[in-house]
């Protein structure tokens, strides 16, 4: 046995047969006896020892296809064979000690890096360079042979009809079915081709266990490919279906990680079009092949529990492959591989072109030469108005029908190929990458007509079938005609949306004529509650659909549609001059972005968004896809909230003027904000953003005090102005600021986790404030006065930080003795964001003399307002007019108001506080299984996670930070990060968020918490 085969004998081998002196570890090995030799002189090697059965053959060839590919730019990627001191590539060792029989033993280079098996998860980026690699490495071996790579083996994919004979052994009816099923399209289809393909060596075995990764994250990479043990002379696409069955295994999306790994392949060693034709059936009958043997051992072995768990995952890639036509798997490759995806499309479209012509309208009046309105009904349209004009069928059929008849038209038309944001019922929802994603991309062109309106058709056919299918599907009752386009390429067309009455006395087979009336346009009970419109696609390959067809797609899966489904216009005609223009691919909003826009305005996440709508708490990219916002401050009671919205439209458009003139809308805006503060915080000034605010609240200090000096926090951070940069250490202290001028004093940020004082010392408060009675002396020691200090009520850039107990009271009683005066910053925390107080200074049990507000108080309208006692606001009133040009407008004091009565309406200040306090819990619970949590603090809906790489020393966690903050972007959930040191989760979502917000973002943070990526440094 080769357990037997101990490190002390692996030592000797390496001195007798090497001469190199090393101390010899066992690893893990199927067959060979492994071990890691760490030598004297600080090297590292694999020795491999045989077992007792191996030809030499198979030992030679390995060595043959390492020697070989040592001279080629797969080098990097594969172990060198290190050479005996005769010279010799491998040694025969006969029985030694204990040992018996003869082995073969090789040396080869160590390299670093871990089991692809031990990596979690396996992001595309990693796939796309595993596919690099076998790509690298089969375009070195192209042309290869080797006499001991003909052999037998059960694992060689060219010869996979052996397990006709075993499929019996699977006793699940259902399963066994599934097999026998995709043998028969081997047979039939997968193994003839493969007589005409590349046929080379091949290493035949790329499973996790056999690759190499080197980086965490994103920033894996593929870096080694190991034992060629099972190399063998075959079609070279084997290769990398083999792997592609491993990369596929228990994944959400099996197809979409092959696609990753062939787009690697492509671009370092580009497949025929036939290669690509059996890929995927290859890396099916791989799995195929993987449980029939595993049926075939637990027969032979049937106590070996070992079988039962390897072949799980295999069953279950197989059960979630049964989703996918075999041919859309096919054409999905083909667009990762850079080619066009249907292989016939081309030739329909060109038939179509140049018979367009001849084709008749599909409705009456003929929509190419009459009067048609085409619709913007896109995720970011601007057509449709707030949700609530739309919400019923009876409202959007109004809505669509009164546009068409004001501008005179006699149809309306919805695009091919645009994302709506309209399908959001369950059938609409398909497995993802990144979990759930939905069908959002409409395939065919709606022309909206009253029901009743006549269909007709477009070409000659056939009626190839119909169906009436749920109205909640994609078209409802439907009619899918066949069409000959020369040289036995047939297309379909599909009329959805069609009365029930349209299907009476259909038959399959039927012929049609062009322009003979086919049907008529249903009601809104047969189109999912849309108003009436026929769907009419073109469908260059039906995926032996029949009667339905899918009438949208996922965005993620775009091109491939697009090549399935072109663009009914072809057909339909209307003019392009009536379409709006194209939308802008992200690659050219980035480019035109890089050219025009200040290169340190930065975007957030790795993988920018293109958004295009809010609704709630949710924002919408460009392809309809939803992300739940716990990140975004600024749409305080949720995104373009109605009322708020029809406030500032109302206003608008009557009139939007300044406070130079006298206005109802103003006095009451200030009463009701002056209403909700404390104390004789009584007098408002309006500006146009935080910052201004902030800018305006030094003025009003410096005016009360006469004097300079400011006493900051560490880290803050208070805007943007020049006067602010100088304010807030964050930007002054960090990359390209120029320092704290002399007259900016920072203090030591009071933070009990990571400060000078800690969280179990209960008087830390009143520690961190004697750090600012001792800024104040330092002040007076130099004969100057204090004009204040400034803190945001929850330092946020600083990290989400709550200000201990006794701290701000202290500080307050300091400053006020020494004749500065106090200012909360309530920019980021205002308007009951905290939950348990309507301003974040009330937890704290103080008063401030001067309060400055924004981000929150216009839900996304430029607003920001300094609220000040009558004594400060008459200091300032020094004959130098204050003004404001947009600060206090009509518009901004509607918007102000109507943000208040959403507050007070909704219940939003109990809801943060509700919502908040359960995903803190939730987020502490999550401290125990996940070692990089540090901390979890905050208030409400205002939160942060502090994540270290070590509880004991604290050491920051920045880069695993980023990239939870990326993977949840890909999850569908937006956050932030923040802090000194970056290292800290930022979560502050608008505060309409729901309890069932927090459980799904608990439950993708605590999957995310366990990649990889996320694990705390060593």
């Amino acid at each position: 046995m080769m357990n037997s085969f101990t490190p002390a004998l692996a030592a000797q081998i390496a001195l007798h047969h090497y001469g190199i002196h090393a101390v010899a570890t066992r690893l893990d090995g199927e067959f060979d006896a492994n071990f890691r030799l760490d030598a004297v002189d600080g090297r590292r090697f694999l020795l491999r020892v045989s077992p007792p059965d191996e030809l030499r053959s198979n030992i030679d060839l390995q060595c043959a296809v390492l020697a070989r590919l040592a001279q080629s730019p797969a080098a990097s990627f594969v172990q060198r064979l290190i050479p005996t001191m005769d010279a010799d590539p491998f040694c025969a060792i006969d029985s030694i000690d204990s040992v018996k029989g003869r082995r073969f033993a090789r040396l080869l280079s160590w390299l670093d890096g871990r089991l692809m098996a031990q990596v979690r998860p396996q992001l595309p980026e990693l796939l796309t360079s595993l596919g690099r690699m076998l790509g690298t490495v089969d375009a070195a071996l192209a042309g290869f042979d080797h006499a001991g790579a003909h052999r037998e083996l059960k694992w060689d994919l060219s010869k996979a009809g052996w397990i006709d004979a075993d499929a019996d052994l699977i006793d699940d009816a259902d399963r066994r079915a599934i097999v026998q099923r995709h043998l028969a399209h081997y047979s039939s289809a997968v193994q003839p081709a493969l007589a005409g393909l590349r046929r080379a060596v091949i290493h035949n075995d790329a499973n996790d266990y056999n690759v190499l990764v080197s980086g965490t994250g994103y920033d894996a990479r593929a870096t080694g490919l190991i034992d060629f043990g099972d190399a063998l002379f075959a079609p070279v696409v084997c290769n990398l279906a083999i792997a592609m069955a491993y990369v596929m295994l228990d994944k959400p999306d099996p197809l979409a990680s092959a696609a990753h790994l062939a787009r690697g392949y492509q671009a370092a060693f580009p497949l025929t079009a036939a290669e690509i034709e059996v890929l995927y059936p290859l890396a099916v009958m791989r799995l195929c092949v993987s449980v029939v043997n595993s049926a075939r051992r637990k027969r032979e072995s049937p106590d070996d529990a070992y079988v039962l768990v390897s072949e799980a995952p295999a069953w279950r890639t197989l059960a979630r492959v049964q989703q996918e036509h075999p041919r859309l798997a096919h054409y999905k490759l083909r667009q990762a591989c850079g080619l066009e995806p249907a292989p016939h499309a081309p030739k329909v479209c060109q038939w179509l072109q140049a018979h367009a012509s001849e084709a008749a309208s599909v409705v009456a009046p003929d929509v190419r030469t009459a009067p048609a309105l085409v619709f913007d009904l896109s995720a970011g349209n601007l057509d449709l108005g707030l949700p609530d004009t739309h919400d019923t069928p009876e409202k959007l059929s109004r809505l669509l029908f009164e546009r068409m008849k004001a501008e005179g038209a006699v149809a309306g038309i919805g695009r091919h190929d645009e994302a709506r944001l309209i399908y959001k019922s369950e059938d609409f929802g398909t497995q993802g990458e990144n979990g759930i994603e939905y069908r959002t991309v409409h395939l065919g062109l709606d022309l909206f007509q009253p029901a009743g309106s006549p269909v007709f058709a477009a070409f000659d056919g056939v009626v190839h079938s119909f169906a009436d299918n749920p109205a909640r599907l994609d078209y409802g009752p439907c009619i899918i005609l066949q069409h000959a386009a020369g040289e036995g390429v047939v297309f379909y067309t599909l009329y959805g949306h069609l009365s029930r009455e349209s299907l009476d006395g259909l038959r399959a087979g039927v012929k049609i004529q062009r322009g003979q009336r086919l049907a008529t346009i249903g009601d809104f009970s047969v189109n999912g509650d849309w108003p009436p419109h026929l769907h009419f696609q073109i469908i260059t390959d039906l995926l032996d659909f029949n009667g339905t067809f899918p009438g949208v797609a996922r965005a993620s899966d775009r091109a491939v549609w697009r090549s399935l489904c072109p663009d009914p216009n072809i057909v339909v005609g209307v003019s392009a001059g009536r379409f709006p223009p194209p939308q802008a691919t992200m690659a050219e909003i980035v480019d035109e972005r890089r050219r025009r826009i200040g290169h340190n305005l930065s975007i957030s996440y790795r993988h920018p968004l293109h958004i295009v709508r809010g609704e709630g708490q949710c924002l919408f990219d460009a392809d309809g896809r939803r992300y739940i916002d716990f990140y975004n401050n600024v749409p305080h009671v949720g995104h373009n909230h109605p009322h708020v919205v029809r406030a500032v439209q109302r206003q608008l458009a009557v009139l939007n003027t300044n406070t130079r003139y006298l206005q109802a809308e103003l006095t009451r805006y200030a009463r009701r904000l002056t209403e909700r503060m404390p104390g004789d915080l009584k007098v408002c000034f309006f500006v146009a953003s935080g910052s201004e605010a902030t800018e305006l609240s030094l003025r009003l200090a410096r005016a009360c005090t006469r004097q300079r000096d400011l006493i900051v926090g560490e880290g803050a951070y208070h805007g943007h102005t020049s006067t602010l940069i100088d304010i807030s250490p964050y930007k002054a202290e960090g990359p390209g600021g120029a320092g704290l001028p002399d007259w900016v004093h920072k203090a030591d940020a009071p933070d009990v986790y990571r400060g000078k004082y800690r969280r179990e010392d209960a008087a830390a408060g009143l520690h961190y404030a004697q750090d600012v009675q001792r800024i104040i002396d330092a002040i007076h020691a130099q004969g100057r006065g204090l004009c204040g200090f400034i803190i945001e009520s929850v330092p946020s850039v600083c990290g989400q930080i709550v200000l201990p107990d006794g701290y701000l009271p202290a500080v307050y009683a300091s400053v006020r003795a020494a004749g500065g005066v106090c200012i909360a910053d309530e920019v980021q925390t205002g308007f009951g964001r905290l939950g348990t107080h309507f301003w974040a200074f009330e937890r704290y049990g103080v008063m401030p003399d001067i309060v400055a507000l924004g981000k929150p108080i216009g839900n996304g309208f430029p607003m920001g307002a300094v609220i000040t006692t009558p004594a400060i606001a008459a200091a300032f009133d020094n004959g130098m007019e204050f003004f404001s040009t947009f600060g206090g407008s009509t518009a901004a004091c509607a918007v102000g108001n109507a943000v208040l009565d959403v507050i007070e309406r909704e219940g939003l200040q109990a809801n943060a506080l509700r919502v908040g306090d359960a995903l803190a819990a939730q987020l502490r619970a999550l401290v125990a299984r996940h070692p990089i949590i540090g901390d979890v603090r905050g208030g409400g809906l205002m939160l942060g996670v502090e994540l270290v790489d070590d509880r004991d020393l604290l050491a920051p966690a920045a880069r695993q930070a980023a990239y939870i903050a990326d993977r949840m972007q890909q999850r569908g959930l937006l956050i932030g990060t923040d802090g000194i040191h970056h290292n800290i989760l930022k979560i502050r979502g608008p505060l309409c968020l729901t309890l069932g917000d927090v459980e799904v973002f608990v439950r993708v943070l605590d999957a995310v918490l366990g990649e990889d990526g996320a694990q705390p440094a060593g």
